[in-house]
């Protein structure tokens, strides 16, 4: 039995969390409902002009590690912070769901800071994301500890990643000792624009190295070039072995085996949208790592999503296991 169920690589970010409304974000230049990428300049700007805002350790997978952590997972992350305020912050939230993280610290000398990324939420639960990778961009090869990766079930990369200068070199590696020690792979596509900036490689990778692929509508359609959905999924089922691909409101559609599912959403009221995908493919990935079918990963993937995006945050405050209970799936 490998020591860990799931190990995420992500950038490792602390979110602040600020609402505004649709002006705002016309008056400061934010396209909403996306990630932009920042400078530090940017950020500093963006802070200033926000309103009262809440500081929430985040970052894309280890979102998703946390959600594995909260149901009782063993998982651990791999990300980049400096020795700062910020990266205090994020390594003890992350230890303190209960997930592994020792990837080493960049030095208080380091120019960069930690990252963090300005999530302005407006009142129909919409997020902007206005991200500043600062050192977590520069994770390394050298950051990716090839015994964890050969002693993890799955591995899952976040898509984000694929925007630092050695993040292919780090996922490269960080795959070669999971396959080669009997793992699987999962990949989220994270972002459409961030498909756009590297669809080629996401193309090879996925193509090449995944094993389980998740996504949404819009970067499905991204990462096809192509409006058609249904013909999208058909590409991608064609490519890699399984495929969860969340359409919002509509639900989700699961690909593997010749088979497909659609299992609807949970219906709640949208506070912040922000890392409903990340708790999805957490609470999939236990489900997958603890013998559920694709149906039933896909429905806990849609509870633990209806759960955090019923307040600020994108960590969940109600116990999954309890919610998961209660809809007869354990």
């Amino acid at each position: 039995m490998k020591k860990y169920q799931v190990v995420g690589i992500g950038n490792a970010m602390v979110d602040v969390l600020a609402r505004a409304e649709d002006a705002f974000l016309a008056e400061a230049g934010v396209e909403k409902g996306i990630m932009q990428l920042i400078d530090m300049e940017r950020a500093v700007d963006l802070y200033s002009r926000v309103g009262p805002a809440q500081e929430v350790s985040g970052g894309s997978a280890a979102n998703t590690i946390a959600g594995i952590a909260h149901l009782g997972g063993q998982t651990a992350y791999v990300g980049k912070v400096k020795d700062d305020q910020l990266g205090a912050i994020f390594a003890h939230d992350l230890r303190a769901q209960g997930a592994g993280y020792e990837t080493r610290m960049a030095p208080k000398t380091e120019d960069a800071e930690t990252g963090r990324c300005i999530v302005i939420v407006t009142p129909d639960g919409e997020r902007s994301m206005n991200t500043y990778l600062g050192v977590t961009e520069f994770l390394s090869p050298d950051d990716i500890d090839e015994t964890q990766m050969a002693d993890a079930e799955w591995i899952y990369l976040e898509g984000y990643r694929f925007d630092g200068p050695d993040s292919h070199a780090a996922f490269a590696k960080a795959i070669a000792a999971c396959h080669g020690a009997g793992g699987r792979v999962s990949l989220t596509l994270s972002d459409p624009f961030c498909i756009e900036r590297h669809r080629d490689a996401f193309r090879d990778m996925v193509r090449d190295h995944v094993d389980l692929l998740f996504c949404n509508r819009a970067e499905m359609g991204s990462m096809y070039q192509t409006d058609d959905f249904d013909a999208a999924l058909a590409q991608a089922a064609s490519e890699v072995a399984m495929v969860a691909c969340t359409d919002s409101e509509n639900g989700v559609h699961v690909l593997a085996d010749g088979q497909r599912w659609h299992v609807p959403a949970v219906p709640t009221d949208i506070v912040d949208a922000t890392g409903a995908g990340d708790l999805f493919a957490g609470a999939f990935l236990w489900g997958l790592t603890n013998g559920h079918d694709l149906e039933t990963c896909a429905k806990m993937g849609n509870v633990a999503a209806s759960e955090v995006i019923s307040h600020i945050g994108a960590r969940p405050e109600a116990n999954l296991t309890a919610l998961f209970k209660q809809q007869g799936l354990i």
